[in-house]
């Protein structure tokens, strides 16, 4: 019968329930990477820790030759090889935006948890899950009170389709007067004398974007209105 050790099956139970609440974050968000990706990556990295760490104390060796392992060997290839999974999460849009960024990063973390229970280093990888819960969601949370008012502002993607050229100068007026940002301007000639305006904007976080909807529907010479908010 196999033995194993009552450590062993601590490690691979604390990893999990780490790694339970880092997917449980990013599965009440909707992410790609959720629950069952966060499970499996923090509990394989304590894994295949455990057993880097034990085969190179329990290597047989030979009287006469003195055989050194790195404990961390296996480990420190998990760190480089999670970068495929962390790779597949970064979407490119279309309208110039990357996304995917804190998920690539919450799975390269999952991993590290995992590194850091199979190493033994108990207190220092719950308190990485806790900071890291605290980075994610309560720091941003607070900024978006005391920090600058940049850290206040959504991003709103817009494209407006106008009738005519002649209301496009009075289109981008409302806007600004409207407290809408124009961060970025793109014009665009279609069929039938159309005009489409593809914009990116920024809004008060607070700024409904039905409200933003219903007010450019309602302006003279708009057709049609397509948002988008971040």
């Amino acid at each position: 019968m196999f033995e194993i050790d009552e450590i062993i099956i601590v490690k691979l139970g604390l990893t999990a329930l780490l790694g339970l609440i880092i997917g449980l974050e990013r599965e009440l968000k909707r992410k790609p990477v959720g629950l069952k990706t966060s499970l499996v990556l923090s509990i394989v990295s304590c894994l295949l820790t455990i057993v880097s760490m034990e085969s190179a104390y329990s290597f047989p060796g030979d009287a006469e030759v003195n055989i050194t392992m790195d404990p961390l060997r296996l480990a420190a290839q998990i760190v480089s090889g999670i970068g495929f999974l962390g790779a597949g999460v970064i979407l490119h849009r279309g309208n110039d935006t990357i996304s995917g960024l804190t998920t690539a990063a919450i799975i390269w973390g999952a991993a590290g948890i995992g590194i850091a229970v199979g190493a033994g280093f108990f207190m220092e990888a719950i308190l990485g899950v806790i900071l890291l819960i605290i980075s994610v969601e309560l720091i941003p949370f607070l900024l978006m009170w005391i920090g600058p008012m940049r850290l206040k502002e959504k991003e709103v993607y817009l494209k407006i389709i106008v009738h005519n050229s002649d209301f496009i100068n009075d289109i981008v007026k409302e806007l600004k007067e409207d407290k809408i940002k124009i961060e970025k301007m793109k014009l665009k000639d279609m069929k039938d004398d159309l005009h489409m305006l593809d914009l990116r904007t920024s809004v008060h976080y607070k700024r409904l974007t039905t409200d933003i909807y219903t007010h450019l529907s309602q302006l003279p010479g708009v057709r049609s209105v397509e948002i988008e908010s971040r």
